[in-house]
């Protein structure tokens, strides 16, 4: 039974991590960073080739952190494979014991490291959450009885800051209906758009955990405003990075102030660290949460 599934159904405020596998086999580092953020993250996401570059697998690398003893949230993208192999996919990770599934639609492969690769986008990420909420019932996307089905926590990512907000809302809700039940959200900089974002959440019936992304660097920023569709820092909050004096401390400290504002709004926390995982614990001690 996922573990996290039971947290938040409990009603605990919940703290995930994110992390990269590595572009190649040596999941060593890897292990190493899950390790950093074991004591105060309750899962893991384990991410599928993050902004269109090649990286091990999120099913591989997600059964590796399982056998760390940590729990993963497998990340599946529909960028990459046609119905066929999702399903498939979907079906070695069931078996292999994934259990927490996020499904997202992925990054443009035109933006990544191999610029040539054909994006497949077969399905999106609301037909995707389908085709897994028709696997736990026991058929595949076209009806007929499985061998043996799943029982996945399904999620699925939310945009709180994008606009128009009546398209977000309505994409919100069509993916509860479609199977999702947490949401891990884009990084969160509007603490009243997340307010918003997680009362249309609730209203539907799905949790929301909140994103907060480590900003390191200027240059950090600068990638985030130019290259990651949908989001933006805003003047304020990069000023502050782009005039301190020690910007890693900066980005930390802002991580400490969002960190402990989420706990009134949303039902958890995702921290992004985005190298910085050992200050990941350091901010949820000092955010106060326990």
């Amino acid at each position: 039974m996922s573990r996290l599934r039971d947290l938040l159904d409990a009603g605990t405020f919940v703290v995930t991590g994110e992390i990269a596998p590595p572009r190649g086999t040596d999941y060593g580092p890897m292990l190493r960073s899950a390790e950093l953020m074991r004591p105060v993250c309750h899962a893991l996401n384990v991410t599928d080739n993050q902004g269109a570059s090649l990286h091990l697998s999120s099913l591989a690398a997600s059964r590796v952190v399982a056998d760390a003893g940590i729990e993963p949230i497998f990340q599946q993208t529909c960028r990459d494979r046609n119905r066929l192999a999702l399903q498939s996919d979907l079906l070695a990770a069931w078996t292999l014991g994934l259990e927490n599934l996020l499904v997202v639609t992925g990054d443009d492969p035109r933006g990544g490291d191999h610029p040539q690769a054909k994006g497949v986008f077969d399905l999106d990420s609301t037909q995707l959450l389908q085709v897994a909420s028709a696997m736990n019932a026991g058929t595949d996307m076209l009806g007929r009885p499985l061998k043996g089905g799943t029982d996945f926590y399904l999620g699925a990512a939310m945009f709180p800051e994008a606009e128009p907000w009546d398209v977000q809302k309505a994409r919100i809700e069509e993916k509860v209906a479609a199977g999702a039940r947490f949401f891990q959200t884009q990084a969160v900089f509007d603490l009243d758009k997340l307010a918003r974002a997680t009362d249309a959440a609730h209203a539907a019936g799905a949790k929301v955990i909140a994103g907060v992304l480590l900003l390191r660097s200027p240059k950090a920023i600068d990638f985030i405003n130019e290259r990651l569709a949908g989001l933006m820092v805003p003047d304020t909050i990069a000023d502050r990075i782009r005039g301190a004096a020690d910007p890693v401390e900066a980005a930390v400290l802002l991580g400490i102030e969002q960190a402990r504002a989420i706990r009134g709004i949303a039902d958890g926390v995702h921290i992004m660290p985005l190298g910085l995982d050992d200050a990941v614990a350091r901010i949820v001690r000092e955010a106060g949460i326990v």
